[in-house]
């Protein structure tokens, strides 16, 4: 396997002193240091060079050729000719990947160290992942198997398309934010590297902690490798970058923000009272306004805490709970607290009552694998977890098509269902309708893709109607609990036309998490730039306010006697 991280020949001297001129005005003391490399805890064997200014050692810099040989680890790929170069040219650096669906000179990120921009020609495709079918995919799963043979999911070339996004130039010195360009060095902040270059595309965070350099999705409350650190207060250089970095990166990044009528992050800080507590005062203090922000401002259930900095340590602190969380937490506690009165042992995940079967799962989950080769390797299908939602589709495939079955009716329970993986959710749509087009939108770029999906649930390897439950009476059971995935396929199947839903308005839920961080390492997730959505007559139309019943149930415990529910399906037709 490519090793993740390349050594950085060009820029591992020790301690520099650099006294040439600097872009921001200023001539700095430049030095350098290698700290150990770590990937979700574990120590790659790998180290990466940071640059500090003037002796402030908690605000580290990548030089340009260490953005380059990541980026080329993470994104080239020589068996699909995806490679990266780099140019520099004055106070100008090119990164140009070649991609096959690019032009032919490539697409590619200019960083300007004189105007202190960075512009992207098709951000999308520049951070697109190798492996990915569209530049908007969310899909994790390797869908063939080392035979070439296709496995479990098949993309279908009709009802798909691509709408490349615009042009996007990110103006870091609009928000204090400097480039340094000094001695043939280019620095820019790790931190902007970390939410543009990684967070945003690859879904993972750099946390630098003054001791090591940890690569992670998210870090964790108690995480002993990042809390090793001593606790501290921020240096004046990193309030400061780190207030204007914070802005930026929400005001890019947060997916939600033109819903929540937010003109810039900095205006809602000012307005909320946060901005003093970002910028002047200590990090524990700005790590509570984070926290409080996400709570109670953004209120989301998408957008969540995580954990604290280092500098703040692991403490025990809550803000008060949101109004959406709140709603949630009252929701979730009637609809499982009806369903646990008929089922106090637990709902199984297949269930039939008479000639209806019931699938019910509460998460979309790849619980206990996602190779998919696993799901060919289980013999009977009867030995797949429910947990795993996957396996429990097969299985509920396998008995409702079994000789001489009863089933005429399908039910899905998504009424306690609150998100989850996407590739189950494609799944799932592609077993109740055959195709399964998936609709994407970048908030930050305008770019729009469909990807329309088929599921091999027979595991025949052949992608057919045999794999669906089309010739059945579908139904699908919603409620306000409904969230993400739990909502965006009902939405999906609404706009079918052949699944019937019953129940409550979903909960909606439109964006992708994506974790992100602060400046100073607080770990937190937000709903992301990718806003799930569906297409009807050639536009696009985000699923956040939810699928509305065609039938309504008028209290909980309707969702839960099966009999009464079976009997009440079957008097619709």
């Amino acid at each position: 396997m490519k090793k993740l991280f390349l050594s950085l020949a060009l820029i591992a001297a020790m301690l520099l002193a650099c006294t040439a001129f600097a872009d921001d005005g200023i001539t700095h003391e430049i030095t350098s240091e290698s700290f150990p490399m770590y990937m979700m805890g574990a120590d790659t064997g790998e180290t990466q060079t940071l640059y500090f200014l003037d002796g402030v050692k908690d605000m580290p810099y990548l030089e340009i050729h260490g953005v380059y040989d990541l980026l080329k680890s993470f994104l080239a790929d020589a068996n699909k000719g995806i490679d990266l170069t780099i140019e520099t040219d004055g106070s100008l650096v090119t990164i140009t990947r070649q991609h096959p669906d690019a032009m032919d000179n490539g697409i590619f990120a200019v960083f300007d160290f004189y105007d202190e921009t960075i512009e992207f020609m098709d951000y999308n495709l520049f951070l697109m992942k190798s492996d990915a079918s569209t530049v908007l995919d969310v899909t994790g799963l390797t869908f063939f198997n080392a035979a070439g043979e296709p496995s479990l999911m098949q993309k279908v070339d009709t009802g798909s398309l691509d709408r490349v996004g615009n042009a996007v130039v990110l103006p870091l010195g609009e928000y204090g934010i400097n480039m340094i360009t000094q001695d043939g060095l280019y620095l820019i902040p790790l931190q902007t590297f970390t939410d543009f270059f990684l967070a945003s595309s690859l879904g993972y965070n750099f946390f630098y902690n003054g001791q090591v350099l940890i690569l992670a999705d998210q870090i964790i409350p108690g995480d002993e490798l990042y809390y090793a650190a001593p606790t501290g207060e921020r240096s004046e250089q990193l309030v400061k970058f780190g207030y204007g970095e914070l802005c930026m990166m929400l005001d890019y990044l947060y997916g939600k923000k033109d819903t929540h009528e937010i003109e810039s992050f900095d205006e809602l800080f000012h307005n909320v009272g946060f901005d003093q507590g970002l910028k002047d005062y200590g990090v524990e203090i700005a790590d509570k306004a984070i926290y409080r922000m996400l709570n109670e401002y953004l209120d989301d259930n998408h957008t969540a805490w995580h954990a604290f900095s280092y500098l703040t340590g692991s403490i025990d602190y809550e803000p008060p709970m949101g109004i959406s969380d709140a709603r949630l937490r009252q929701t979730a506690k009637m609809y499982w607290g009806a369903r646990d009165e008929f089922y106090p042992d637990g709902v199984p995940g297949y269930e039939e009552v008479g000639n209806t079967a019931y699938i019910t799962f509460d998460h979309f989950s790849l619980e206990g694998n996602m190779d998919t080769e696993y799901f060919y390797s289980v013999e009977d299908p009867n030995d797949f977890d429910d947990a795993n939602t996957i396996g429990l589709i097969i299985k509920a495939h396998a008995m409702i098509t079994r000789e001489n079955s009863p089933i005429e009716n399908v039910v899905l329970d998504l009424s306690g269902n609150t998100g989850g993986a996407a590739d189950t959710a494609i799944f799932t749509l592609a077993w109740l309708l055959g195709d399964a087009s998936l609709g994407m939108k970048d908030t930050m770029t305008g770019a729009m893709t469909t990807s329309t999906y088929r599921a091999d649930v027979n595991r025949d390897r052949v992608f057919d109607e045999k794999d669906t439950v089309t010739d059945k009476k579908l139904f699908c059971l919603i409620s306000p609990l409904s969230f993400s995935c739990g909502n965006l396929v009902p939405c999906i199947l609404k706009e079918s036309g052949i699944v019937t839903l019953l129940g409550r308005t979903s909960g909606g839920g439109s964006n992708v998490v994506q974790n992100v961080s602060s400046p100073w390492g607080t770990s937190f997730q937000i709903s992301g730039r990718q806003r799930i959505s569906f297409l009807k007559n050639g536009s696009f139309y985000d699923v956040d306010r939810g699928a509305d019943p065609d039938f309504v149930l008028t209290s909980p415990e309707k969702y839960y006697d099966r009999q009464a529910l079976t009997d009440y399906i079957n008097s619709l037709y």
